[in-house]
């Protein structure tokens, strides 16, 4: 179920569209439940932003069911009669879009469960030390005893004094016959604060027609807490993170402090890779084997091969690294950028949609855009690609074991063939040769004593001044 507005989270956006553990909330529901069942047998029921919500899961190949009027859960429910009733389905699972901690095991129990008793209605309880901390609704069971039958899910806001001292609360998760919640569905009424249908109100409207509702309890309380708050929405997104640092140190990759890392859960790294503290792998990452990832580096939906060195304040977005590079410090690769087997680029280089032939280095404050070079290349200090002509971008190619100097500027589009060198300084403008040297520069003048008539020009405009220069000189 994925509906509902979020208002306590106050924002503009969806609540289900909040991200927490780099993707949004609804996104990890609907992994886990795929690890159930296929994506043309799940059911995403939406409502406030639907087109929105729709295109932020659309390739995950679900169905959706719209709830153009929000009246409640039990009302999500009434609106996909059609798309589960009909003989499709025994059994229907019902997932909170905004609980993203839900494992697809415990998903399994309960569905297993569901089966094993033949229940109308099966409830995903937990034990929470203070449930009015939360304010989940409690689990009235009838009669005693951790087995006994559920009569009702009262809410925290009409539990009695005697009913809130219950530490069994509802999740918000549950199995239903489909063939018994379409029969009496609408029974459910809109008599409460709200003027909603609840699901919740479901167990009771069986347990008045003699239908068999039970409860299973999750052995982790933590699975089933939702996101209603922003600080409820950091919690989660902590334990997310921690749990994904230890599914790595288990795969054999060393996490230096795992708590100022920011792991993303669709992340890959390699075996006896180092991570260092304050480093951010985001996205769909993927790291190879024997790496080191140095502080305060940020890298997103990139894929660095093995023996790769990222040193500090490296800056990675939508790249590629070829193995044994050396990245850093402080280099920053924007989208498009194919670094080459044993490449190296180094301090305050940038680049932007070029590919860096194997054991090509730039090593020094350039920029490096639109440009395709070669193997075995050295682009020295201060180069620039002048790639844009405020209208077009234009296209640079430098071919294998160029050499081109520090502080050269080349005007694309242009070619630097084969072996040729460009001098320092020199401004590229045309084609260079394959074995070449080309010289971009004015011829240098020396005019010799120029300096001395000038600082006497100088003292007899301002002997005083002058003469303090000279002191001071």
């Amino acid at each position: 179920m994925a509906a509902g507005k979020g208002t306590r989270l106050k924002s503009k956006h969806p609540k289900v569209l909040h991200e927490i553990g780099g993707k949004p909330i609804l996104a990890h529901v609907i992994a886990t439940a795929e690890k159930v069942v296929p994506a043309r047998d799940i059911f995403v029921i939406i409502g406030h932003e639907a087109e929105r919500v729709r295109e932020a899961v659309a390739g995950t190949g679900v169905n959706f069911v719209v709830q153009a009027e929000q009246r409640g859960t039990g009302h999500a429910l009434m609106v996909a009669r059609e798309a589960l009733s009909g003989n499709k389905y025994d059994q229907v699972i019902v997932l909170s879009g905004d609980a993203p901690l839900i494992t697809a095991e415990t998903i399994r129990k309960l569905s297993d469960f569901h089966s094993a008793q033949k229940a109308a209605m099966t409830v995903l309880s937990a034990d929470l030390d203070s449930p009015h901390s939360y304010g989940y609704g409690r689990v009235i069971r009838k009669g005693a005893g951790g087995r006994a039958e559920v009569q009702a899910i009262v809410e925290e806001k009409s539990a009695t004094p005697r009913q809130r001292k219950i530490r069994e609360v509802n999740s918000g998760f549950y199995a239903f016959a489909v063939p018994a919640l379409y029969e009496h569905i609408d029974r459910l009424s809109t008599a409460n604060a709200h003027g909603e249908y609840y699901l919740t109100d479901m167990a009771e409207v069986f347990h008045r027609a003699h239908k068999k509702v039970v409860a299973i309890k999750t052995s982790d309380a933590g699975e089933v807490l939702g996101s209603n708050t922003r600080a409820e929405m950091m919690m989660l997104d902590a334990r997310l993170r921690l749990a994904k640092c230890r599914e790595l140190l288990e795969q054999g990759v060393t996490i230096f402090y795992p708590h100022t890392c920011v792991i993303d859960s669709d992340v890959e790294v390699g075996a006896d890779t180092v991570i260092e503290p304050f480093v951010q792998l985001l996205g769909h990452t993927k790291i190879g084997e024997d790496c080191r990832v140095r502080s305060y580096s940020v890298i997103r939906n990139s894929v660095i091969g093995d023996r790769v060195t990222v040193r500090p304040g490296t800056i990675m977005d939508d790249s590629r690294v070829g193995a044994g590079a050396v990245l850093g410090p402080y280099s920053h690769l924007r989208p498009g950028s194919d670094v080459g087997e044993g490449a190296h680029v180094g301090n305050f280089v940038e680049t932007k949609k070029i590919k860096l032939g194997k054991g090509s280095k730039a090593n020094h404050l350039s920029y490096l855009g639109d440009a395709e070079i070669g193997e075995g290349v050295n682009v020295g200090a201060g180069t620039i690609t002048c790639n844009y002509d405020g209208v077009r971008k234009h296209k640079t190619v430098i071919e294998d074991g160029a050499f081109i100097g520090s502080d050269s500027t080349l005007v694309a589009p242009v070619r630097i063939g084969r072996g040729a060198y460009v001098a320092a300084a020199s401004c590229i403008t045309e084609d260079v040769p394959a074995d070449a040297l080309a010289l971009g520069r004015a011829r240098q003048s020396v005019k010799e004593g120029w300096a001395r008539e000038k600082r006497e020009a100088q003292k007899e405009k301002r002997p005083a001044e002058a003469e303090r220069l000279d002191r001071e000189a």
